[in-house]
C-alpha cells in the first residue's frame, strides 16, 4: 500500500487562554497566563489550588433541545472542531462521508456529568439520574457528537491514554490517512474535569502546584522553584487530510505532518523513564526522514514536576546528541496549565503555529532555571523571526505512554 502524504488544513482551540487557535497562540507568545485560583460550581470547594479554567461563555453552537446530551468536555470538543472545520473549508458531500473520520482523545470523558450523578444519588438522596447521563458520560461522546454534526461516516475512534490521549489520536489519524483508510480525519481531544472529586484525587497524589504569591505564575516548568503541575480544561482540533484531498479542494495547506512515535516505559505507573521517551522521539524522527538538526523547536511536555522536567531534559539530550544544544525548547503549560487528555492536541496546535509564523512561545515566568535542566528553554520572552523548517511536540503520561509528533513546512 502506498504511503500518502498527510497535511494540515485547519486548527481549532479553546482553553483558559481564550477562544480560537490564533488567539491562544498570541496569548502564549505574550506569556499571558490563563491560570487563576480554582472556583468550582456547587457547594464544595478546594481552596488554595490554582487552575487554568475557561471563565468565558462558550459560543452558542448547540440547540437548547440537545444540550442535555453534552458533558462540558463534549461542548469544548465541538467548539474546537467547528473552528478547525471552518478554517479547512470542509463541506463533506454524501459521496465523501465514508472517507471522513474522527479520532479523538480524552483522559476522563464526561467526568463532570458522572460526578454530578453521584452527588444526586449519594449526597442529595435522589433515586433517579438525568435521562441522558449515559450519553453524556461515555468517553466516546465527544468523538460521536463531532462525527454526527460533521456528517463524517468513516472510522470514529476514541483514545483514552491519560495525558497522551489527543496526541495519540493525531498520530493514529495520521497513520490512518497515510495508509489509505481515509481521505480526511478530524483529530484532537478535549478535557473538562475540574470538579471537586477529580481535583481532590489529583491533590491526593501530591503533584499539584501551590498558588504562591501569584497564582498566574504558579506553573513553573524547568524552574528551580517548580513544585507541581496546574490542572486545566481545554479542547483542540486538527483537520488532517491526504495531500491529494487538500489539493483537489484547493485548500490552504498550513503544514505537513511527517512523523509519529509512540512507546511505553513499561517500568512504573507514574514515574517517567528516559528510555521510553527517547524511543518515542527517535521513532518520530525515523518516520519523518528528517535529521536531528532539522528540528528547530520542541514544544515540551514540561508539566512542572520535579521528576518529569528533569527526565524530559535528559531524554531530549540523549535523543538529539550534539544537536540538543541548538534546540529551542519551551513548555506552554506555564500559561495554559496541564489539560490532561487535551494537552497533546493543544500543544500541537501551538507548535504548528510556531512553525508557520517563525515565532516561538516562551516558557513563561522562567526566571531561574534548574541547573539540571540545561537546555535552551526560551525563558520568559518569545523569539520571533526564527527560520523553522520542522518542529516536534512531546506528550508523556501516567501509565508510561509517550508520544512525539513532527510537523514540517509544506
Amino acid at each position: 500500500m502506498n504511503q500518502r502524504r498527510v497535511v494540515i488544513t485547519g486548527l481549532g482551540t479553546v482553553s483558559a487562554l481564550g477562544l480560537g487557535a490564533r488567539n491562544n497562540f498570541e496569548r502564549a507568545l505574550a506569556g499571558s497566563s490563563g491560570i487563576g485560583m480554582l472556583e468550582l460550581g456547587g457547594r464544595w470547594q478546594r481552596p488554595g489550588i490554582p487552575a487554568a479554567q475557561i471563565r468565558f461563555p462558550l459560543p452558542d453552537l448547540i440547540k437548547t433541545s440537545e444540550q442535555a446530551q453534552f458533558d462540558r468536555h463534549a461542548l469544548l470538543a465541538w467548539t474546537a472542531a467547528s473552528e478547525a472545520l471552518q478554517q479547512a473549508g470542509i463541506e463533506v458531500d454524501p459521496a465523501q462521508a465514508e472517507d471522513s473520520g474522527v479520532f479523538w482523545g480524552t483522559g476522563m470523558g464526561g467526568a463532570l456529568t458522572l460526578e454530578a450523578g453521584y452527588v444526586d444519588l449519594f449526597a442529595d438522596g435522589k433515586n433517579r439520574l438525568r435521562p441522558m447521563t449515559v450519553v453524556a458520560t461515555m468517553s466516546n461522546a465527544a468523538a460521536a457528537q463531532i462525527a454526527l454534526r460533521a456528517h463524517f461516516k468513516g472510522t470514529v475512534n476514541n483514545y483514552s491514554s491519560a495525558c497522551v490521549s489527543s496526541a495519540q489520536a493525531i498520530g493514529e489519524a495520521y497513520r490512518h490517512i497515510r495508509h489509505g483508510y481515509a481521505e480526511r480525519v478530524l483529530a484532537g481531544g478535549s478535557e473538562a474535569m475540574l470538579s471537586y472529586g477529580v481535583v481532590s484525587a489529583w491533590d491526593a497524589l501530591r503533584v499539584l502546584a501551590s498558588a504562591g504569591d501569584d497564582p498566574a505564575r504558579s506553573c513553573l516548568p524547568f524552574s528551580l522553584g517548580r513544585n507541581g503541575l496546574v490542572l486545566g480544561e481545554a479542547s483542540a482540533a486538527v483537520m488532517l487530510e491526504s495531500l491529494e484531498s487538500a489539493q483537489r479542494r484547493g485548500a490552504t495547506i498550513l503544514a505537513e505532518l511527517v512523523g509519529y512515535g509512540a512507546s511505553n516505559d513499561a517500568s512504573h505507573i507514574t514515574k517517567p523513564d528516559v528510555d521510553g521517551q527517547v524511543r518515542a522521539m527517535s521513532m518520530a524522527l525515523r518516520d519523518s526522514g528528517l535529521a536531528h538538526a532539522d528540528i528547530g523547536y520542541i514544544n515540551a511536555h514540561g508539566a512542572g514536576t520535579a521528576a518529569g522536567d528533569l527526565v524530559e531534559t535528559q531524554s531530549i539530550r540523549q535523543t538529539f546528541g550534539a544537536a540538543a544544544g541548538r534546540l529551542a525548547v519551551s513548555s506552554t503549560k506555564s500559561v495554559h496549565g496541564h489539560t490532561l487528555g487535551a494537552a497533546g492536541a493543544l500543544e500541537f496546535t501551538l507548535a504548528v503555529q510556531a512553525l508557520t509564523s517563525g515565532s516561538i512561545p516562551p516558557t513563561a515566568f522562567l526566571d531561574q532555571t534548574d541547573p539540571a535542566c540545561d537546555l535552551d528553554y526560551v525563558p520568559q520572552h518569545a523569539r520571533h523571526g526564527q527560520a523553522l523548517q520542522a518542529v516536534m511536540s512531546n506528550s508523556f503520561a501516567f501509565g508510561g505512554s509517550n508520544v512525539s509528533l513532527i510537523v514540517k513546512r509544506y
